[in-house]
């Protein structure tokens, strides 16, 4: 845990202190799915339910190492390009009677809130239904499947999570109230956006962005554009104040 002297509370675990648990995090869990591993292959030929158990096991550590994988690149990256900023990247945040914690929640005090949430569907693509403002994943030619729990009602889940808990935070009602709060879908490679119609994108500073609605609204995009998404956010904020 770490301390602000400026208003002397108990912030959450962020920035570089939160990067090193979540690496001994993921170095343990890999050494425990290498270990598991290990031991099905030691298993030989068994075709029994003790070779499917092996399998079984292994497969949660596996799970969480890449989603601690992609957290930890994210946070390596904002931590980089915008630790001079004062930014504070929280991961992990569990949210109550939530199956997903919030991956990240970046500060940047007095100047802009995001939430994200990263996810990936594996060889899929992912489309957005604006009558039934419903994210569905499609996978080849097996149709679409609607997406649950869905990651638009999360995010907004968590927007009212975060408002109710700002204190742990350090952050005042009038931060709440004046601070921009951006709510992200960041959608993991392999996993594709599909392109929709132009009504549903925005632009801001020079990035085209997909602006999406249930529960409020949130802009989805790749990975690759998480930084570029948040240097265009700041930028933007920052033009309107002093406009």
């Amino acid at each position: 845990m770490q301390a602000t002297e400026q208003n002397n509370i108990t912030l959450p675990l962020h920035n570089w202190e939160a990067v090193h648990q979540l690496e001994r995090e993921k170095n343990y869990l890999s050494n425990v799915a290498a270990g598991i591993g290990a031991a099905s292959i030691a298993s030989g030929a068994l075709l029994g339910s003790p070779a499917f158990l092996l399998l079984a096991l292994a497969y949660d550590p596996l799970d969480r190492v890449k989603k601690l994988a992609r957290l930890l690149k994210v946070m390596f990256a904002l931590l980089e390009n915008f630790e001079h900023l004062g930014v504070q990247v929280f991961p992990t945040l569990k949210v109550p009677e939530k199956k997903n914690p919030i991956d990240l929640f970046v500060r940047f005090p007095r100047k802009a809130h995001i939430i994200i949430s990263i996810r990936s569907k594996g060889e899929s693509e992912i489309v957005y239904n604006e009558a039934k403002e419903a994210l569905y994943v499609k996978r080849g030619k097996k149709g679409l499947k609607d997406w649950q729990p869905c990651p638009l009602v999360e995010l907004g889940d968590y927007t009212n999570w975060l408002t109710k808990n700002r204190q742990l935070f350090g952050m005042s009602s009038k931060e709440v109230r004046n601070v921009p709060l951006s709510k992200v879908l960041v959608v993991w490679n392999p996993t594709k956006i599909s392109t929709h119609r132009e009504h549903l994108y925005s632009t801001i500073e020079s990035l085209k962005l997909l602006v999406l609605k249930r529960k409020g609204t949130a802009f989805v995009i790749p990975d690759e554009d998480i930084i570029n998404f948040v240097r265009a956010y700041l930028a933007h904020y920052e033009a309107q104040k002093e406009a």
